[in-house]
């Protein structure tokens, strides 16, 4: 298996060299390295606000988040942190990809957590840099402390049994792919969904296997899985469960991905494929993503709203597929004839050309509704709303596509 060069050292004296993931080591402790010198660190200011060096390091002092990190951060993530030249109001650097690539969000608060402790005390400073702007901003804040957070419980090393455990990656593309030629139809993930932030709870007896094995029964070619538990009440409890649980679908990890850790975590739980958000990753992250994907034998796909991103994915290396989000993600605003108009053009001949295939997204929820976004050139549909809130969601599907799906053939 290809090891990726952050993170790939050669086997310590005394241990067999891994089979599996190489680059999934454990730090070597401090009494046991030997002190070799870093790249140049960056200048850190003094008390004064004039520079100084920052203190020198040795490799082997690395903590294990430390190696963790040179694992699993893309290379935006690295040049913000190596200290961009922007300044915030508090004189610390913007930690932020807002403005590159075209990109509005902000990935962290620009001045710090709104919230501060003092002893046993707890106060709130608001101000516009520690505000969200909108719901995505909002969600991806969260996601990265709750991701930080799950990356001190589990560092990437402690994934690798897990990972070398886990089921082989099914063929996602390849699935959607079947399912088209055989049915002349878009080829249909749906998605085992129980909330969301603008509709609230859209299931309350909700059973994630049985739904799963419902979907695939009648006619589902992949199945998505949301594990966002603050704002979608998912879980990767639901994804492995459902994995476990027999049903062949390849299945769709439906996350906000702000770190590379989360795919390694992904993939051990039998994610067959996760979602980049182009509106929250710049090129060069989902880039040295798709790359971690294809190691770890997962497929990509790179989520699109407007023409600006769509042109930004065309032009990436390595991509199979892409999804247009009817919905506005910043608004939560839906438009079906979204998918027409980034599909029209010279863009549709390239994504015919580079034989991608089209996911329609968000606001589907007729055959007519089917019926245009697959002229608009889509050839394949993820579903959840519409599916999840009728009584039997399997059956629900063909009332979706105007037909039983399951043993449907193109005519």
């Amino acid at each position: 298996m290809e090891a990726l060069a952050v993170g790939s050292a050669p086997p310590r004296p005394g241990l067999a060299a891994p089979t599996r993931y190489p680059h999934l080591r454990r730090p070597r402790t401090l009494a046991a390295a030997r002190c070799r010198p870093l790249a140049a660190a960056p200048m850190e200011a003094d008390g004064g606000g004039r520079p100084s060096p920052a203190p020198a390091r040795c490799a082997s002092a690395e903590t294990e988040s430390e190696v963790d990190e040179a694992a699993t951060s893309s290379p935006a993530a690295e040049a913000a942190a190596a200290g961009a030249t922007e300044q915030g109001g508090n004189g610390s650097p913007v930690a932020s990809i807002e403005g590159v690539d075209g990109i509005r969000i902000r990935r962290r608060p620009v001045t710090g957590p709104a919230v501060h402790y003092v002893g046993p005390f707890q106060f709130r400073l608001e101000n516009e840099g520690n505000t969200p702007r909108n719901i995505l901003e909002k969600i991806v804040w969260d996601k990265d402390v709750e991701v930080s957070q799950m990356k001190e419980r589990r560092p990437l090393y402690m994934l690798k049994g897990a990972l070398e455990a886990a089921p082989p990656a099914r063929d996602f593309v390849g699935a959607l792919k079947a399912s088209y030629d055989r049915t002349g139809l878009p080829a249909l993930i749906a998605e085992v969904k129980k909330a969301s932030p603008s509709r609230g709870v859209l299931r309350e007896d909700f059973d994630p296997v049985q739904i799963a094995q419902a979907y695939e029964k009648n006619g589902a070619a992949c199945l998505s899985v949301l594990t966002d538990e603050k704002y979608f009440q998912g879980s990767f409890n639901y994804l492995e469960a459902i994995r476990n649980a027999g049903v062949q679908c390849p299945l769709l990890c439906k996350e906000f991905i702000v770190d590379a850790w989360q795919l390694y975590y992904a993939r051990s739980k039998g994610a067959d494929a996760v979602l980049l958000i182009a509106a929250v990753l710049p090129d060069r992250d989902i880039n040295y993503m798709l790359k971690i994907c294809k190691i770890l034998g997962m497929a990509a796909l790179v989520e699109v709203h407007d023409e600006r991103e769509m042109n930004r994915v065309l032009g990436i290396n390595g991509v199979q597929l892409i999804g247009i989000n009817n919905r506005n993600l910043e608004t939560f605003e839906v438009d079906i004839s979204n998918t027409k108009k980034l599909l029209e053009g010279e863009r549709g001949q390239l994504i015919a050309q580079k034989d991608v295939i089209v996911v329609g997204e968000s606001g589907l929820f007729t055959p007519d509704h089917i019926s245009f976004v697959q002229n608009a050139g889509v050839k394949a549909v993820l579903v959840g709303e519409s599916l999840i809130k009728q009584e039997d969601p399997g059956k629900a599907i063909a009332g979706l596509f105007g037909k039983d799906i399951s043993h449907a053939v193109a005519s």
